[in-house]
């Protein structure tokens, strides 16, 4: 088995895919900025090598990059970056001396859809920083992965991370969970246009599982990327219709206009909103599918009722007392 050396390790994915990396025999390096507790407690842990560095520190100085190349790995996972320069050091440092460098991009590389489910191989028209800048990274990696002696790279896309331990995205597109307290309820919902735009949810677990499998197929995962979302997206108002049903209740759900909703909602939300909607992703895993032999394990609304279920165990979500049967 390989070392693997995670970076961004005790994040929401790495939580699921330190344990994977460690029962499937690797020795496994786990990279944070500080030693602190991983999102999910797993006796693997302890068979796991912490390391502390800072990122930003380092990529300023020019430290980072050498720092990780100098923990001897055969394969690099990089779940947490964000910029084409950091990325560039990194693949200077590692070329020549890691076999293969999987990276975590994003659905939002694609912008907005235009036939569904969007492919890998359709044009790509991103906007904002995030995704602008998570594009940039993708060109890079597979352009360095195509050029003969060229650090081996495989870039994944996951859609909108979902499980235990944090808000998801809910039916008004964004993160407020008094969107879900509402649905428990009974009480009215406002969703923007007709609530029949999408989203694309992913658990996080899954999001490890095809990592796990970039891993172990580089030969055949070297120089792609690939979505790595649930296998259908959901509208919102389906989202909505969903949870309601799963507090016995029936979604009571009223309509804005995108711009008139967005004046509803405080700045964090309208933001969060306007993100999603404008671009509505609904991704094929085919390639993933067939590539990596990918097989999410929850659906999207499964994801969503994990998530839910954490949320209201540990006081973050008030449902009344009802039970949330999914």
């Amino acid at each position: 088995m390989s070392r693997i050396v995670v970076i961004g390790a005790t994040g929401h994915v790495g939580g699921y895919l330190v344990p994977r990396l460690v029962r499937a025999g690797h020795d496994v390096v786990a990279v944070s900025r500080g030693i602190r507790s991983p999102y999910r407690d797993d006796a693997a842990w302890k068979q796991v090598t912490r390391v502390a560095l800072d990122r930003d520190a380092g990529d300023a100085d020019g430290s980072f990059a050498g720092a990780i190349a100098d923990l001897d790995a055969e394969i690099v996972i990089d779940m947490m970056c964000f910029t084409e320069d950091s990325a560039s050091q990194l693949v200077e440092a590692l070329r020549g001396r890691v076999d293969h460098l999987v990276s975590c991009g994003t659905i939002w590389v694609h912008g907005h859809g235009v036939a569904v489910p969007t492919t890998e191989s359709d044009p790509r028209r991103p906007f904002g920083d995030y995704g602008v800048g998570k594009a940039a990274i993708e060109s890079l990696l597979l352009a360095e992965s195509s050029r003969p002696g060229g650090l081996r790279s495989t870039v994944l896309h996951p859609g909108h991370i979902t499980g235990p331990g944090w808000p998801m995205v809910n039916a008004a597109a964004n993160f407020d969970v008094e969107v879900w307290e509402k649905l428990a309820a009974g009480a009215t919902v406002t969703v923007p246009n007709l609530g029949l735009e999408t989203v694309h949810h992913v658990h996080a677990d899954d999001v490890a599982q095809c990592f796990e499998r970039a891993v172990a197929r580089p030969d055949v995962a070297a120089g792609k990327s690939y979505h790595v979302v649930s296998e259908r997206s959901m509208t919102l108002r389906g989202i909505a219709e969903t949870a309601a049903g799963w507090f016995g209740q029936e979604a009571a759900l009223e309509y804005l206009p995108l711009d008139a909703f967005l004046e509803t909602l405080s700045e964090e939300d309208a933001a969060a909103t306007s993100d999603h909607v404008t671009r509505s992703p609904s991704m094929s895993i085919a390639a993933a599918v067939s590539d990596l032999g990918y097989s999410p394990e929850y659906t999207s609304a499964e994801a969503i009722a994990d998530g839910l279920r954490w949320l209201i165990d540990n006081g973050q979500l008030d449902a009344g007392g009802r039970e949330l049967r999914a």
